[in-house]
């Protein structure tokens, strides 16, 4: 039955790997089973069965041992691609031990009769996360503990091809649950439980820390990530950079301040949710209940939004030109922003389609055309952005047209699957903006859109009042190190070394017409932010 489910609601495949499987399939089954053959079974033959499992028997067994360990303790080198490996005889000891009628370690058994197969998802939110960037570390190191706790109860719902997820956000939890049958409550039951009694050993605490360490630094060094970081810490208001969160865990964070944290976050919260499919709404309102009484925390004492505050950007070209963090990699990064400042559903839409309009002009313009290092990237969006408006200008309106109606088409296409639909639903709770008809709006907006409406959007967000933010990421390339003027040093990183942000000067190709933030701090306290905005209307 699970089998049969799986394949009815399994998701749409790509074109190509459809028609390679089914050229596949046609060598090897009738014509009438070619589409299922694969993944269901037709034909109940216990005595397959009874044979399979008569194989099974300890002096049949092959052991196969992988570790780093035997490292020159193996004489045979596998022919393809080298693979050093032995073979060894099962000792007598063992298979005599196997003949007889020994005791059997109670330990190894099979699985229990399965007591677990809708869309339930939680957003259990607290003002705590984000008071510091301790906090925000303690909060990673909670979800992955909590993780690592229920992988082992939580086995038989994944037998059962039930899925659940816990996510770190930046307010709050989110516990994702999915699956088929009615046996659904029985899994997020089993992991609000966990979260009411939780706790941990010193050693998965070690464990997780040292992870966590690893998975921080791999982000740090990238230096896509580490320019949205450092665009998003000069955007977003009280942001904890991921510097600042790397700090944070090398200073050291102990089991009993992660235990603190935990009971003072389960203490007070705000919880939202969404169950969407075979679920009725009395056991939707369960499933919230069950949350509410097995937590029993305080409501929060006010309402808390469930984003950043955002700064305004001063008018002019700002530029943060920072060093990369990771001394083996060539590669540098530029990121473009252009503030448009709070916006309505319709100039959303209209921002849409300008960019379907950019994409393929930007590319080919870009990367395709162009060689360029990170100054001369940043002239050229500008120059890009100039030909780009001279393009729309002269668009006819039949293109213009056509491009309304393929974007209006894409919103319109039907969901291959109900997760579709939930993804845009939840998207709408986890924003606090409600507006689960977002796509009608978007579409009706678009068939009032005249050429004129976007031509004249994108001259009003490229005039003299425009507000640009640059952030250069530049690498440790031979070009980049000696326009800096910076001395190579070690080829690579220690995951354990301290990371901050080096700060470098303007390149004097951009000095005449940018404003350089050398102190992200100093700069973001003298700026005014933005009111909370919801794009509903």
């Amino acid at each position: 039955k699970i089998e049969d489910n799986e394949f009815h609601y399994q998701e749409q495949t790509d074109p190509v790997e459809y028609v390679e499987n089914m050229c596949e399939n046609m060598q090897l089954y009738p014509l009438q089973d070619i589409l299922t053959g694969d993944q269901l079974l037709f034909e109940y033959k216990p005595e397959v069965i009874g044979e399979a499992l008569n194989q099974l028997v300890p002096q049949k067994a092959n052991l196969v041992l992988l570790s780093g360990a035997n490292e020159g303790k193996c004489d045979l080198k596998e022919k393809w691609f080298g693979t050093q490996y032995s073979i060894e005889d099962i000792e007598n000891s063992w298979a005599e031990l196997w003949n007889s009628n020994f005791e059997l370690n109670p330990d190894l058994h099979l699985p229990a009769e399965n007591k677990y197969i809708a869309y339930i998802r939680f957003h259990l939110i607290s003002p705590l996360i984000q008071k510091s960037a301790a906090n925000v570390v303690l909060f990673d190191i909670f979800v992955n503990i909590l993780t690592h706790n229920l992988a082992e109860p939580a086995y038989e719902a994944d037998v059962a091809q039930l899925e659940y997820k816990l996510v770190a956000g930046e307010h709050g939890l989110i516990i994702r649950v999915k699956g088929f049958n009615h046996k659904l409550p029985l899994l997020f039951q089993l992991i609000i439980d966990y979260l009411a009694e939780f706790n941990s050993t010193p050693a998965v605490f070690t464990m997780i820390t040292e992870q966590l360490k690893k998975t921080y630094f791999n982000i740090l060094i990238k230096p896509e990530t580490l320019a949205k970081d450092v665009r998003l810490l000069i955007l977003e208001y009280a942001r904890w950079s991921m510097i600042d969160k790397y700090q944070a865990l090398m200073d050291g964070l102990s089991l009993e301040s992660l235990l603190s944290f935990v009971k003072e976050f389960k203490s007070q919260l705000f919880v939202e949710g969404l169950v969407q499919g075979n679920v009725t709404s009395t056991e939707s309102m369960d499933f919230l209940k069950y949350v509410v009484d097995k937590l029993n925390f305080k409501p929060l004492e006010q309402e808390m939004p469930v984003q950043f505050q955002v700064v305004e950007l001063p008018s002019g070209h700002h530029l943060c030109k920072v060093k990369a963090l990771n001394k083996g990699d060539a590669n540098s990064e530029v990121t473009v922003y252009y503030q448009s400042g709070t916006r309505s559903l319709r100039e959303y839409t209209l921002m849409e389609l300008l960019v379907m309009h950019m994409e393929e002009p930007c590319f080919d313009f870009l990367r395709t055309k162009q060689t360029l290092g990170s100054e001369v990237v940043d002239k050229k969006i500008e120059e890009f952005l100039s030909s780009f408006e001279e393009k729309i200008e002269n668009l006819t309106e039949e293109a213009f047209n056509t491009q309304v109606t393929a974007l209006i088409k894409l919103k319109e296409c039907e969901d291959t699957h109900l997760g579709e639909e939930v993804d845009r639903n939840w998207n709408e709770v986890v924003t606090q903006q409600y507006l689960f008809d977002r796509l009608a709006h978007e579409i009706e907006a678009l068939k009032s859109f005249s050429k004129s409406d976007l031509v004249n959007w994108f001259k009003a967000h490229r005039g003299p009042g425009s507000k640009m933010l640059s952030v250069h990421v530049v690498g440790y390339g031979k070009y980049e190190l000696e326009e800096d003027g910076t001395p190579s040093s070690e080829d690579s990183n220690s995951s354990c070394e301290v990371m901050q942000l080096t700060y470098l000067p303007t390149s004097p190709l951009l000095a005449d017409c940018i404003i350089p933030i050398t102190d992200i701090r100093a700069f973001t306290t003298t700026l005014n932010l933005l009111p909370y905005h919801k794009i509903v209307k």
